[in-house]
């Protein structure tokens, strides 16, 4: 197993595998069902993620992108049956608003490289989705299924997904521990507070995020919805507003 990847058994069909040595320290995770597997982000692509998957699963493995920023698609390239919402498209036809150098910078900021891994040949992941996902949709795995939901604020087409029966909620970028990202012209502040209160109404029992710590629990869901109101009720609900710290977790506006 590559030791550039980290696994942590969650049950006996869904696995996180992490990349803690680097500073984004982002989570994937892979769920099993009874016909096929999937995979919810595919990370930075500085080592082959394929690795790590094909050893948890030898189901045929579909790919979803929460979102298409860069350290959540590097692994993309492995997975030609992957889906993504239609807003997230232009991102993954060359119109990533990040040009490719200053990805290489953060690809190799704070971290230490895997052997062989070259830094001028890492390149931004590009491709057409084989299927769209829409806020709705069921995702049937075989025996397990999970919810669409689309929860812009973070990204214009940002996804989360939810799975009825376990009460198990997969975030990506708009909530975790740490400081949540809103300053982007391609962020909605607004849009924000209303995924918030979309993943408020669900009967979440565990929450999977897309970085850092993975002891989080369901309530911090209402503290943010509920600081983001206070923040709205005050103007403050908009870009440029400054970074609000809350203990465990911050949004910069």
């Amino acid at each position: 197993m590559n030791p550039w990847f980290t696994i942590d058994p969650i049950d006996r069909r869904t696995h996180c595998i992490s990349e803690y040595r680097h500073w984004e320290e982002t989570h994937c995770y892979l769920l099993t069902g009874k016909t096929r597997s999937l995979l919810i982000d595919t990370g930075l692509g500085i080592c082959n993620i394929l690795d790590p998957v094909t050893a948890l699963t030898d189901k045929h493995v579909t790919a979803v992108a929460t979102h298409v920023h860069w350290d959540h698609i590097g692994g993309h390239q492995y997975f030609p049956d992957f889906c993504a919402h239609a807003a997230e498209l232009p991102w993954l036809q060359g119109a990533f608003p990040l040009p490719e150098d200053a990805v290489r910078r953060m690809a190799a900021d704070r971290c230490q490289l895997p052997e062989g891994f070259k830094l001028d040949t890492y390149t931004i992941f590009q491709g057409t989705p084989s299927h769209l996902l829409e806020d709705g949709d069921l995702i049937d795995l075989g025996g397990r299924a999970l919810q669409v939901l689309h929860t812009p604020g973070h990204s214009p087409g940002h996804l989360c997904f939810y799975e009825d029966a376990t009460g198990y909620l997969f975030t990506g970028d708009l909530v975790y521990k740490g400081t949540l990202l809103a300053y982007y012209p391609s962020t909605d502040p607004e849009a924000y507070l209303a995924s918030l209160g979309k993943l408020a109404a669900l009967p979440v029992r565990r929450v999977f995020p897309g970085h850092h710590s993975l002891h989080i629990s369901p309530e911090i869901i209402l503290r943010m919805r509920d600081a983001l109101r206070e923040l709205k009720a005050k103007g403050l609900l908009h870009h440029g507003s400054g970074v609000f710290r809350y203990g465990d977790w911050a949004i910069h506006f």
